[in-house]
């Protein structure tokens, strides 16, 4: 639960603010921790390519995963540098990518100006917009109690959320329902997207696994859990029909409403065991 006060050192992605605090007839002045929220440009190959509002941490991870579950680059061998750097009115992420893939990426440019929701904003064409990943090409199996395990593990390695209130976590557990790695921002996509990149950067040492999220799960969720070559998505809120027909495509098992021994299968229900 978010603390009344905010102590004495900050926690990475989050400021101090003054807040009144009333409870019923009495208030008092006091101070809190609120999320940061930055715009965050991405630049490839010199050329400004998105502006994203996210926390600002992790964000090389973010870079990284973004060019990946966003098909900018087919593998992380394709990034050649990565280099952050802070401004007054925000950060800018420059990647330097492999020739090839910057020729693509200016086939297809898109504005994606303060993508936090909706992940289709900004798309040129339809085709464009509802992209297809190509199938898993995984039969792993995952145990019911797996899932829950991780899931309830997750509250506990969510310090941005813990001081803000205001985040989501997106998390890597093993087959054991153990929480391997877990990234933190105030945009459900962000989070995601700082997890593929820190998993493809090699931070996480592990086989079969699964992705859980302290969200729902939308088609562009479930496209990035496909190209992270992850066959299972967990998410503690609903799902789309759109994130169904992508998942049932591809071989994903994508699950809604995970609390406690609870648990909806929308596709391949297979993948979990009693």
């Amino acid at each position: 639960m978010k603390p009344c006060d905010a102590p004495l050192a900050a926690p990475a992605g989050v400021k101090a603010v003054a807040v009144r605090r009333r409870r019923g007839a009495a208030c008092h002045d006091t101070s809190d921790w609120v999320a940061e929220e930055v715009p965050v440009a991405l630049e490839y190959n010199g050329v400004s390519h998105a502006v994203m509002l996210a926390s600002p941490v992790d964000l090389e991870d973010f870079a990284l995963g973004f060019s990946l579950t966003e098909d900018i680059v087919g593998s992380p061998a394709d990034v050649r540098d990565i280099e952050v750097v802070e401004a007054p009115l925000g950060i800018t992420v420059r990647l330097e990518v492999a020739s090839a893939c910057f020729v693509r990426l200016k086939e297809r440019r898109r504005s994606l100006a303060g993508r936090t929701g909706c992940g289709l904003c900004g798309a040129e064409s339809l085709p464009q917009a509802v992209r297809r990943p190509a199938p898993l090409r995984s039969d792993v199996r995952f145990a019911a109690v797996a899932v829950q395990r991780a899931l309830d593990a997750l509250q506990a390695h969510q310090p941005l959320h813990a001081a803000s209130g205001a985040a989501h976590a997106a998390a890597f557990a093993d087959a054991d329902g153990r929480l391997l790695l877990v990234r933190e921002d105030v945009g459900r996509h962000n989070a995601l997207d700082k997890l593929a990149g820190a998993m493809a950067a090699g931070r996480v040492e592990g086989g079969d696994g699964f992705i859980a999220v302290t969200s729902r799960a939308s088609y562009e969720m479930a496209g990035k859990t496909v190209r992270a070559g992850v066959p299972l998505l967990a998410a503690v809120s609903g799902v789309t029909a759109l994130a169904i027909e992508l998942a049932e495509e591809a071989g994903l098992c994508l699950a809604g409403f995970a609390r406690g021994e609870q648990l909806n299968l929308y596709t391949h229900p297979e993948r979990i065991r009693p």
